[in-house]
């Protein structure tokens, strides 16, 4: 019977080995009324790796609009729910967040169990400055509105992190490193796995090794080391090719984008088809 001590436990769960579990989580999961999960047949597997026999019930993006309201009414009633996503810390790029903002406004006490996330995971292994991160979670699936959102990261001095679909990734490695391709970045392929993998270098370079690979598995994270501060206030190279490359993408003819750009971010046009040129070489 629930009692009158209703709380939500937002609990993080293993992004891939199943003994990075904190002891904690473990004790949450088994004491809990029922499991909230991402996906249900993704923690039944953790559950009875732990020998933990709690009831679950689905809480993901196609019927969080229902089960919120559902999930509320008996955490107010007294019910302790453990909140998971499909692997590592809720709340981070998943409909966790969502049902979290609910209980919190109705009153119903909030705690997170901290531990594994493939965020702060990537970032412990960048060897970028990390004292000031931008996350953007999963890009658009359109491969034009990635390159847009891409190319409004040319002046972004944070490192930033992006979570990417295997069939998506190549192309999206690609789209940097015609926008920023000295730019260094990380990529990381199923983290924690039995198949883990890190790839340094360039976008240019990295985007070199993923197109010889061809075909792409597995679960994907890709850090971004932040812009270069660019000195005098000028915009920089990279700011330059990222606008050029937006303007271009709209169709918008080289001559005109040129004279557009120079323009706009008020900089020589000389300088501005120096780097046009070279754009277009890359593309």
């Amino acid at each position: 019977m629930e009692s009158a001590s209703g709380c939500l436990y937002v609990v993080a769960t293993p992004i891939g080995n199943l003994e990075d579990v904190t002891q904690r989580a473990l004790r949450m999961l088994a004491d809990a009324t029922f499991v909230a999960a991402e996906d249900t047949r993704r923690v039944r597997k953790l559950l009875s790796h732990h020998g933990i026999h709690t009831p679950t019930v689905a809480y993901h993006e196609a019927n969080k609009h229902k089960a919120t309201p559902e999930i509320v009414d008996r955490l107010v009633r007294g019910a302790r729910v453990a909140l998971v996503s499909d692997a590592g810390t809720p709340g981070i790029a998943d409909p966790g967040s969502a049902l979290v903002r609910a209980a919190a406004e109705a009153g119903v006490r909030v705690v997170p169990i901290p531990g594994p996330s493939a965020l702060t995971a990537a970032l412990s292994v960048c060897g970028f400055d990390t004292r000031h991160v931008r996350m953007l979670g999963f890009l658009p699936k359109r491969l034009s509105e990635r390159r847009r959102v891409l190319a409004g990261l040319a002046d972004e001095t944070a490192t930033t992190v992006v979570f990417e679909a295997p069939g998506r990734v190549g192309d999206t490695l690609r789209a940097m490193a015609g926008i920023f391709p000295q730019r260094q970045v990380l990529l990381l392929r199923e983290m924690t796995k039995v198949f883990e993998e890190c790839i340094r270098g360039t976008t240019a370079e990295v985007a070199v090794v993923l197109t010889e690979r061809g075909e792409l598995r597995g679960e994907f994270v890709i850090v971004l080391e932040g812009a270069p501060v660019a000195s005098g206030g000028a915009p920089s190279d990279e700011a330059v090719r990222a606008r050029l490359h937006a303007v271009l993408g709209a169709g918008v003819d080289k001559r005109s984008a040129v004279s557009a750009v120079a323009a706009i971010l008020e900089v020589p046009r000389s300088r501005v088809y120096d780097i046009a040129v070279d754009l277009a070489e890359s593309l």
